[in-house]
């Protein structure tokens, strides 16, 4: 374990580096792409959504909509030159609603007008406007899957054989269990400014993780090559995926009306608008059987994972794919039979949200271990241990093939158990919850495993350019997105260690599609490893150039060349860094160099679900205390203790931000943050702050202690560091199920809480009274 130190003299990585904008941050100087000025003639967009779940467009009174205030144009999926589609892999998801309406809440028509007020009044008058006729609606995933209503053929995941394991185990578990979605709830909402450009071209300012798939998404709805349209992103005020691929409806909807009115555009959602449009994390309904002996150890599986992915298949097919990867999660299943189904409702389209798939598989499966422990009366550590994946006796390759290399599970899981006092206190809870008759407190430690890399292939690669100015400066740009989670000042350590610099010798530029090209998103936890690498590429190769003039200058082996603490220097010549860049510039050599990096060694069959999907698993695991009234249902965090394996950090601090970043908002997804649809109109109740619960810094745990597991990568990573995306948001799985062992002291010896997720105080209700827990209220027992 370890605390954020400061590397050696002249190294850059490894050192406890504030984020390169944190002042920006906290001053408000902080340019995002609202506080862009705004050229003369801007006009404003907003949207007229849907009022039904599922319908029919019949007409559209356009003289309605274009008699109102300020309103210069209105559009609608006619207007549209090219194609009318916004979705990232299938063609399914129009950017303008036409004949069908799919959602309450989607977009039918855009209102381009003078100002944002007197777009959105007109946008508002959607309901006037519009005539449709209603048709059935489909609003939760199991009535989906219960019709065969689906947005891609299911997936199955299997190895061994299931149905013959279950009829052999001694002991046999079988249930039903669900899991609410999670709104992305960025700072920032979404939001894209367009700028028409000389010559039939198109500047986009546009808050994206994918400025790429942004570029070619507009060039398809404008029916223009994608080097006529230039998208931009300096900084977002967060998306945890949420801006991955459902940026572009917005982006091209600005577009589409840049380049017909030839003026700019400006389309910003409130977060209302927000909310009732855009998709967020899939909620999962699993139904699962498994065999299992004595001790534990599970000997067969067979579950469904049921993900309700909306009316479209945005990033559906590969959330699923990720979640049947997670199911096993730190464990050796030897057969299991997994099976998802991506329900199509009538709701808005889900997407990508931090994790992407891998917390609702390695959920289903601690919640299961938990079942199976109670069922036994044993602590569900000793359960989770018994299942751990190890070395020993082949019982290190996943139900997908990939072995388990550099298996660090034990070691850390005991390392957190020693830190954690997790034996005494698993004592003091039992203690305390027995001479307290109203609060009771819970204690779970769960582990992870979570693997680094797209699951599609082709997408881990990575570009970047370095410029090194004739006065020593550097500037980079690389394909990343930063979102706030210290991408750019990762980026930036790594390039001024190369050079030998002090960081503030190096600049991260805006990410920009004419500079970077065929870039991935910023996700998959992939933003360090891929872009640092880039630009480490690039970088070394200007390196190379300069050492080979300072040992042509000085007569010595360019392998004698050595750069740190702003000097070049070889024996007993030495120069600065400046000096030898313009004397290298004087000489004509290329101070500028491209990056390329593609990590090495994936291989996937995406219809057997066989293959290996990822570079390196990163692995972590978290001792969560709560405390449960039993009257109201509350609950609370009250310690927290989180071993994290982040293998050599870039940056600590900026790791340690990141992994309680991670705990507090996946502790919001399985605790407070519900999603409520009107059971019959389809209208998402829960589209404001007033109405969903996102934690706050009051939710966060009062006694927090994380550290990161002192241990480099084993894979040839970006100075063997991991990444600490995503991964963490698998921790606070440990609090939900303390809440659920809170509860299950109220009962019999050996029961199971029925708890669902959310676990609000409504639902820790309600698994109270199915116990039939005797709680204490003025001396009456209710």
């Amino acid at each position: 374990m370890k605390a954020p130190q400061q590397s050696s003299a002249g190294e850059r990585v490894g050192q406890s580096q504030p984020h390169e904008s944190a002042a920006l941050h906290v001053s408000g100087e902080a340019t995002y792409t609202d506080d862009i000025a705004e050229l003369h003639g801007t006009l404003h967009a907003a949207l007229g959504l849907s009022p039904v779940a599922h319908g029919r467009l019949l007409s559209i009174d356009l003289a309605l909509l274009q008699a109102q205030p300020g309103v210069v144009a209105v559009l609608t999926a006619a207007d549209i030159p090219g194609e009318n589609n916004c979705g990232p892999l299938v063609h399914d998801d129009p950017i303008l609603a036409g004949e069908t309406l799919s959602y309450l809440g989607q977009p039918v028509f855009a209102i381009i007008a003078s100002s944002r007020e007197l777009a959105r009044r007109a946008a508002a008058l959607a309901k006037t406007a519009l005539q449709i006729e209603a048709l059935p609606a489909v609003l939760t995933a199991k009535e989906a899957h219960a019709q065969g209503h689906y947005v891609l053929p299911p997936m199955h995941l299997s190895r061994g054989d299931a149905a013959a394991a279950l009829a052999a185990a001694p002991l046999r578990l079988s249930g039903e269990w669900s899991v609410g979605g999670q709104e992305q709830f960025y700072l920032e909402g979404q939001i894209s400014y367009a700028v028409p450009q000389e010559s039939q071209g198109l500047l986009v300012h546009c808050s994206t993780q994918h400025p790429s798939e942004m570029q070619q998404l507009l060039a398809h709805a404008l029916g223009w090559a994608s080097h006529q349209v230039q998208v931009q992103c300096r900084r977002m005020g967060g998306g945890f995926g949420g801006k991955e691929s459902q940026s572009a409806l917005f982006a091209c909807v600005a577009a589409l009306a840049a380049t017909q009115l030839r003026r700019p555009v400006k389309l910003r959602l409130d977060r209302d608008d927000d909310f009732m449009i855009t998709g967020r994390r899939h909620g999962f309904d699993y139904r699962w059987d498994v065999g299992f002996d004595e001790q534990g150890r599970i000997l067969g599986a067979e579950v469904e994972l049921i993900s309700n992915c909306g009316h479209s298949a945005d990033l559906s097919a590969p959330v699923m794919a990720r979640a049947l990867c997670h199911f096993d999660n730190a464990y050796f299943f030897p057969h299991v039979a997994l099976h998802g189904f991506c329900a199509r409702t009538h709701t808005q389209s889900n997407t990508a949200f931090r994790g992407f798939g891998g917390p609702q598989g390695a959920l289903a499966i601690e919640m299961i271990l938990d079942a199976v422990a109670r069922r036994l009366q044993r602590d569900p550590l000793q359960v989770r241990l018994s299942n751990l994946y190890t070395d020993e006796g082949g019982r290190n390759i996943t139900p997908y093939g990939q072995q388990v290399e550099d298996n660090i599970l034990a070691p850390l899981i005991e390392g957190l158990q020693a830190s954690s006092d997790y034996a005494q206190r698993r004592q003091a809870v039992s203690d305390f919850n027995a001479r307290s008759p109203v609060l009771k407190k819970g204690l779970a430690l769960t582990p992870l495993k979570f693997g680094i890399s797209f699951n599609v292939v082709h997408l881990n690669q990575a570009g970047a350019l370095v410029h090194v100015y004739t006065d020593g400066s550097v500037l980079v740009n690389h394909g990343g997105t930063e979102m706030g989670q210290g991408l750019n000042t990762k980026v930036a350590q790594v390039v001024a260690h190369e050079l030998g610099l002090s960081l503030a010798r190096v600049r991260c530029s805006a990410t920009d599609t004419q500079k970077i090209a065929n870039t991935s998103a910023t996700a998959a936890s992939t933003g360090s490893d891929l872009n640092g690498k880039a630009a480490q590429d690039a970088a070394a190769r200007i390196k190379s150039r300069l050492a080979a003039l300072a040992a042509q200058l000085w007569q010595c082996s360019a392998d004698e060349v050595s750069f740190a603490d702003e000097r070049v220097s070889a024996g007993a010549h030495s120069m600065s860094f400046a000096e030898l860049v313009h004397k290298a510039y004087m000489q004509r050599v290329q101070l500028w160099s491209e990056g390329f990096y593609a990590t090495p060694g994936l291989h996937w069959d995406r219809t057997k679900l066989q293959g290996k999907p990822f570079y390196y698993f990163a692995c972590g695991a978290a001792v969560s205390e709560v405390l449960v009234d039993t009257l109201t249902g509350e609950s609370r965090v009250i310690r927290a203790d989180v071993l994290h394996d982040v293998g050599r950090s870039l940056n600590p601090a900026l790791d340690i931000g990141q992994i309680e970043g991670a705990f507090v908002q996946g502790m919001g997804w399985l605790t407070m943050e519900e999603l409520v649809w009107h059971p019959s109109s389809g209208a998402l109740l829960t589209h404001a702050p007033s109405t969903y619960k996102i934690p706050t810094a009051n939710d966060s745990p009062p006694d927090f202690r994380v550290a990161l597991f002192d241990q480099p990568n084993a894979a040839d990573s970006i100075h063997r560091s991991k990444a600490v995306g995503e991964p963490p948001l698998l921790l606070p799985i440990s609090v939900l199920l303390a809440i659920k062992d809170a509860i299950a002291s109220t009962g019999p010896a050996g029961c199971d809480p029925d708890l669902r997720a959310p676990a609000t105080a409504e639902a820790v209700l309600r698994a109270l009274n199915g116990l039939g827990s005797a709680r204490i209220l003025q001396g009456t027992v209710i």
